[in-house]
């Protein structure tokens, strides 16, 4: 446990990021986080699709099963997609020194952003093979991704890494790696913004206003949320060390840059949602 000598600061955790050792084999909070966060969102797909009141006519035009069918593709480009963002938009520097390290993704290093690319590519793939409305699936995945943001916001503090500016806030906390100063626990805001907050709005979406019989509103809806949620964080957030600050303006960070188009793409997907009525599909739910 760190010395925490400053008046009002909160003592961090230093929880082990190996929650489990089996012999050679180490079990880390990262991967758990990536587990938990990507079977709530099945879970939580499944009961979207399966509530017929949340869509127009009472008719989904998904069913249980093909969300069972779809688990596999997300995962991979969630997986695939967080990686090879994280590379290109972060750290393609230290892959090319240190090739290997394009594999160690249980040390961190995932991109939300490429994640999002490649969960889009992963979505458009399986509704060409299986003939399913894109707008109402991403609407679903959509609804489903803020229980993996929370968790993976969890895990990047129990690794004590994306740690937040110096502050003298009473929450704020001395990381193992981030020098004597108390800082931000800038990864809890990004739990409780990105996971918590995000989650709840589009619940409102979803059940309330049944949304989800717009395809696109809840997709569009959400990107603008996160965006908004990451700017406002960066501000607090030190950047990636190997990045810093861009253009030599002391604030700007590549997250930010990152999220600014999602907020007009988001714009533009809520202005041109409408109303679709689906016909029932001869596919056999689970």
């Amino acid at each position: 446990m760190l010395d925490t000598a400053f008046l009002g600061v909160l003592a961090y955790p230093n929880i082990d990021p190996v929650f489990l050792q089996v012999g050679p084999i180490a079990l880390r909070w990262y991967g758990l986080a990536y587990v938990c966060g990507i079977l709530c969102g099945w879970l939580y797909g499944r009961h979207l699709v399966g509530t017929p009141h949340l869509w127009q006519n009472g008719v989904a035009p998904i069913t249980k099963l093909q969300i069972d069918d779809f688990i596999v593709w997300i995962t991979l480009g969630i997986v695939l997609g967080g990686r090879i963002g994280s590379i290109l938009f972060y750290d393609f520097g230290r892959v090319i020194d240190d090739p290997l390290s394009a594999l160690r993704i249980w040390e961190g290093g995932m991109s939300f952003h490429g994640g999002l690319i490649g969960v889009t590519i992963a979505v458009l793939l399986f509704c060409r093979r299986n003939r399913v409305p894109f707008f109402s699936l991403i609407d679903v995945v959509a609804a489903s991704v803020p229980f993996g943001l929370f968790f993976g916001r969890v895990a990047n503090f129990i690794n004590g890494e994306l740690w937040g500016a110096p502050s003298t806030v009473p929450w704020a906390m001395v990381f193992p790696t981030g020098g004597p100063e108390p800082r931000h626990p800038s990864q809890l805001y990004e739990a409780a913004l990105e996971g918590v907050v995000v989650f709840l709005i589009l619940r409102l979406l979803t059940h309330r206003f049944r949304l989800l019989s717009r395809p696109r509103f809840v997709a569009g809806a959400f990107i603008c949320l996160y965006g908004c949620a990451r700017i406002a964080v960066e501000f607090v957030r030190v950047p990636d060390v190997q990045l810093g600050y861009l253009l030599g303006t002391g604030w700007l960070t590549m997250g930010m840059v990152l999220s600014l188009p999602m907020l007009a793409v988001g714009v533009w997907a809520m202005a041109t949602a409408r109303p679709r009525a689906y016909e029932p599909r001869p596919v056999a739910a689970s």
